[in-house]
C-alpha cells in the first residue's frame, strides 16, 4: 500500500518537475554555446591585438611606419569581418533559443490543456 503511494507520488513529482529540467538543461546548453562563442572572440580579439602590438613594435622608420599604416585598412577590415560573423552567430544563438523555448512552452501547455 505504502509502496503504491510513493510511487504515485515520486511519478506525480517528476511529471510536475520535468518542464523544469528541461527549461533548465535548455538554459545551461545556451550559457554553454555563449561561453564558448565569448571565449573563442576574447582569443581572437587577443591575438589580434597583440600581432598589431608587435607590428608597432617594429615599426623603427618612415618605410615601416608607412608600411605599418597601410596594412591598418586590412586589419581593420579584419577586425570588422570579426565583428559582423560574432554578431551573427549571436543572433543565431539567441533565435535557436528563442524557438527552443517557443517549443518547449508549447509542449507544457499541450500537456496541461484539456483535448
Amino acid at each position: 500500500m505504502y509502496t503504491d503511494f510513493f510511487k504515485t507520488f515520486t511519478d506525480q513529482t517528476e511529471k510536475t518537475l520535468e518542464p523544469y529540467v528541461k527549461f533548465n538543461k535548455l538554459v545551461a546548453k545556451n550559457v554553454e554555446v555563449l561561453t564558448e562563442l565569448q571565449l573563442s572572440s576574447i582569443r581572437t580579439y587577443s591575438e589580434m591585438g597583440l600581432a598589431q602590438m608587435k607590428a608597432a613594435s617594429e615599426v623603427k622608420d618612415t618605410a615601416t611606419l608607412t608600411t605599418f599604416s597601410s596594412q591598418q585598412m586590412g586589419v581593420l577590415s579584419k577586425l570588422s569581418q570579426q565583428m559582423m560573423d560574432d554578431s551573427n552567430k549571436l543572433q543565431s544563438i539567441a533565435k535557436e533559443f528563442k524557438e527552443d523555448i517557443d517549443k518547449l512552452a508549447s509542449e507544457n501547455l499541450k500537456s496541461v490543456t484539456p483535448a
